[in-house]
């Protein structure tokens, strides 16, 4: 059912589903900012202060409130490939740039939960690579569709099914378009990226895996990316190979192309490391795989929110990300698949909203997406994630990426300055973790320490244990930075771990 909606002055943009209401009561904030003034990030003096070394607390960030100059040039670091030193460049910040520029002030203002206090402190959340906070923008839609367009979908005449069927579709619609796939019909909602590659695993995997072949993952894999194939190759007879990392957690390209062969059915990597914020060489990783008559399977849970993603530039078969690591609900999910291998798959799920037809001798399903799609979906958070997509455009992945690459090469120039730190991961390219364990304390007592001053970072192993194991640890503090943290948080930070390796003990 399709129902064209008349003209709406509410700021969900490029839905179908935003419908003026009758209620003068209702009062939906527009919001319209698209771009702003700083980066906030440290001036040279404070910069090269952090590179001979001195302790964080003499090399403090300017204040991240501070406005930016006309004309100012900020400098940039690039970390080298793992020995804790940087280079130092000139970058103009000019409004005419092909990055915009960027307001961390006026896009934390957008997030309310960031005004919350812990142990009497303002939170600091470094815990992004877990989840990430939701804008006022998300919860205004979440509570908007609640209000005024809550029903079933697909199957109804009636206007709230209408409404609550092209609010659903138009969250499909902007996840196609925000990762370039080429059709909605490519397009399947599940409730993250974990069920994604379950369900990748379950359909494909058992239609087109067999006794004696080969599924082949990367030693960086998050846990829902192994347990699947490890699965599978049980059920099935097939051997699971694992592609090796050098020791600065990146992928060997020369070790991969050796595990692959004829017998090679699916190889399944992420595109950045949960636990090690490792980019990895994803479009020759897929190149290769299709080299030898392979599906590539992209886990880019941890890359949608930091980098411009287009599934048809990177070729992948399948590509999968959850909604909650980029400012979106909880419980929604997506996998991306081309169309002419979904239609190919058997659903392995049964139930209403996936068939055709049902008779008590056969039923005949749906085409995709919809057979993968069985009983009520999370129509509420699937329309919040594409409220998350609207803003995260709004704001431009790009000037994203761009700060946050910044920020992070701040904190670990600033990290590398502590007494006992030792980095984890340090490769070339990374997006926004940096994993760390400090001598002479446990990962929980850091992780205590930084939660009493208000800081919440991740501690453990991420559930990623084999990477961590190659590198000898069994879990790690890990920061994980997001585009609406700031220079003064990360040396609050700092702060807080240099005063633990210099109390002695």
């Amino acid at each position: 059912m399709r129902h064209q909606p008349p003209s709406s002055p509410y700021y969900f943009l490029g839905e179908k589903s935003a419908y003026p209401v009758s209620s003068p009561d209702v009062n939906v904030p527009r919001e319209d900012r698209v771009t702003a003034r700083s980066f906030g990030l440290p001036g040279e003096d404070e910069l090269r202060a952090l590179l001979v070394g001195t302790p964080p607390t003499a090399a403090a960030a300017p204040a991240a409130s501070a406005p930016a100059k006309k004309d100012q040039w900020y400098y940039f670091t690039d970390l080298t490939r793992g020995n804790g030193k940087a280079e130092t460049g000139k970058a103009p910040a000019r409004q005419q740039d092909a990055h915009p520029a960027f307001d961390v002030n006026a896009v934390r203002r957008d997030f309310p939960i960031l005004q919350e206090r812990v142990n009497g402190k303002q939170l600091v959340w470094f815990d992004n690579a877990a989840t990430t906070h939701k804008p006022q923008a998300v919860i205004d839609r979440l509570a908007y569709f609640y209000a005024h367009e809550n029903s079933n979908i697909h199957r109804a005449a009636h206007e709230l099914a209408a409404r609550a069927t092209d609010a659903y579709e138009g969250a499909r619609n902007k996840v196609t378009r925000f990762i370039g796939a080429s059709s909605p019909e490519e397009i399947i909602l599940v409730r993250g990226a974990t069920e994604a590659i379950n369900l990748v695993a379950k359909t494909w995997g058992v239609q087109n895996v067999g006794a004696g072949d080969e599924i082949v993952v990367s030693n960086l894999e998050h846990h829902a990316n192994i347990v699947p194939w490890q699965q599978l190759a049980a059920q099935v007879g097939a051997k699971l190979r694992v592609i090796p990392v050098d020791d600065s957690g990146q992928i060997l390209l020369e070790e991969y192309r050796k595990l692959l062969n004829d017998k090679t059915k699916i190889v399944a990597v992420t595109q950045v490391s949960n636990a090690l914020g490792t980019v990895t060489p994803i479009k020759e990783i897929v190149a290769l795989a299709h080299s030898v008559g392979a599906k590539a399977l992209v886990d880019g849970a941890q890359s949608v929110p930091h980098m411009r993603v287009n599934v048809q530039q990177l070729e992948a078969d399948f590509f999968v990300f959850s909604g909650h690591k980029i400012f979106g609900p909880t419980g929604i999910g997506v996998v991306y698949g081309k169309r002419d291998i979904l239609e190919h798959m058997q659903p392995w799920q049964g139930g209403g909203n996936m068939i055709a037809d049902v008779t008590f001798e056969r039923t005949i399903y749906q085409g995709p997406p919809n057979r993968f799609e069985a009983g009520t979906g999370n129509i509420a958070d699937a329309v919040g994630l594409g409220a998350a997509l609207d803003y995260v455009d709004r704001i431009g992945i790009d000037n994203i990426g761009k700060y946050e690459h910044d920020l992070l090469a701040y904190a670990t120039q600033g990290l590398l300055t502590i007494p006992g730190i030792r980095l984890i991961g340090t490769a070339a390219d990374k997006a926004s973790v940096a994993s760390f364990v400090l001598k002479g304390y446990t990962t929980e007592e850091v992780g205590k320490a930084l939660n009493r001053e208000g800081i919440a970072v991740r501690t453990g192993h991420h559930c990623a244990q084999p990477i961590l194991r190659r590198f000898g640890v069994e879990t790690t503090v890990r920061p994980s930075l997001a585009f609406y943290n700031t220079c003064e948080e990360v040396d609050r930070m700092i702060s807080v771990v240099y005063r633990l390796a210099t109390a002695g003990r």
